[in-house]
């Protein structure tokens, strides 16, 4: 597993599908920029076709609401409200919040304000890089801390965005997981582009088979089996997404300080955690902390698998 960049470009996507696979029902639809799946642990197909259809609805929801591609949400606002404040609702207060928290947790290194360094990459797996010009004038529009709360608002300088996707998939997913516990009592795995959430065993107390790809090779062998019984399991790598410079092959997630790729970071971080959305945040940290990743997921005390 390997997390494809944030949130999607908007696009009309066929119906979701279901098939049954074994004795677990499998609902397939693309979302976010992803493929995304819903296995579920029952017999009854009506009861499936529902979870499928409130997994994808939530998964547009979200993507809708917070894809920074759209013209017509409040990311966008946000983005082009050119130093004036902009009214949030409280779900988009509560991410804008728990995006602070991760900024000093990471003591700045993860900073929703530094999607603008993407206009200057091109992850392609090409050997083009950015000047050193075009850098420094990116980074004159980084900085969270420039970003201030106004009762329910958020006022940034003229010229900044912000970048949800880095945790908007991770949140999808919880959301979706959330929605589908309150309507159906039955074990089930949610898995939007190899960021998941299982909740309970599959019957009889079997796990749920999860794979973690070999970063050479993405979806086609996994170094690691994991039986999981519930959890949320999220990986921050360079699998998709990478250019090669001076020998050196540059995965996609970037230092907000110097506008480069992260150096020294492993090729894949794996977190298991209680939501998707912690497992993601912290693949996302550790994989921030560059030759340090491991120390820094020991300390925090989860379980976890580098590459």
């Amino acid at each position: 597993m390997s997390r494809p960049a944030g949130l999607s470009v908007p696009s009309v996507a066929p119906a979701p599908s279901l098939t049954r696979i074994d004795d677990t029902f499998v609902g397939r639809f693309t979302a976010m920029a992803s493929p995304c799946e819903v296995l579920i642990d029952t017999d009854d197909r009506a009861l499936a076709e529902t979870i499928v259809q409130v997994a994808e609805r939530e998964a547009r929801r979200v993507d809708a609401k917070f894809s920074r591609y759209r013209a017509d949400n409040i990311v966008h606002r946000i983005n082009h409200s050119n130093g004036r404040p902009v009214p949030v609702d409280e779900e988009t207060e509560a991410l804008l919040r728990y995006a602070a928290t991760c900024h000093r947790m990471s003591e700045g290194m993860f900073d929703i304000t530094s999607g603008v360094l993407g206009r200057i990459w091109r992850f392609d797996g090409g050997t083009r890089v950015p000047g050193d010009a075009e850098v420094l004038e990116a980074l004159l529009h980084v900085g969270w801390d420039r970003v201030v709360y106004e009762e329910s608002a958020i006022r940034m300088p003229a010229g900044m965005e912000i970048d949800l996707g880095g945790i908007g998939k991770e949140y999808a997913v919880d959301r979706a997981a959330a929605l589908i516990t309150a309507r159906a009592g039955v074990s089930f795995l949610v898995n939007f582009g190899g960021d998941l959430l299982a909740v309970g065993p599959r019957q009889g107390g079997r796990p749920w088979r999860v794979g973690i790809d070999d970063p050479d090779r993405p979806g086609e062998a996994a170094l690691y089996r994991i039986d999981l019984h519930a959890g949320g399991l999220a990986t921050s790598g360079d699998a998709h997404r990478f250019v090669f410079w001076k020998g050196k092959r540059l995965g996609h997630i970037l230092n907000p300080r110097t506008g480069w790729p992260v150096e020294g970071a492993p090729r894949a971080v794996t977190v298991l955690s209680q939501t998707c959305l912690e497992a993601g945040t912290l693949s996302t940290l550790a994989y921030l902390q560059g030759a340090r990743a491991r120390d820094f997921l020991q300390e925090q005390g989860v379980q976890f698998w580098i590459l």
